[in-house]
């Protein structure tokens, strides 16, 4: 990068470390949300509740549902 350029472009330098962190902290939240070995946490403790009587069956049904979506999503943006 050029002296003039530098100039020119520095005062947007805080909007690009903004939006860098920004992008940092999307992938970290996209990798935990779609880790498997949280999901299978997950999966665990709702047949726990599910088995207590804590959660009725049809929100646990849901619920696993929803997190094997999140496990099949997360394989398939792996390309595993």
């Amino acid at each position: 990068m050029g002296l003039l350029s530098g100039l020119v472009t520095w005062p947007l330098a805080p909007v690009r470390g903004v939006v860098w962190l920004a992008e940092r902290l999307q992938e970290e939240a996209e990798r935990r949300y779609y880790d498997p070995g949280e999901i299978r946490r997950q999966l665990e403790w709702v047949d726990e509740a599910r088995r207590s009587g804590e959660l009725p069956e049809e929100e646990c049904a849901a619920m696993e549902e929803d997190l094997l979506a999140r496990l099949l999503h997360g394989r398939g943006r792996d390309g595993g």
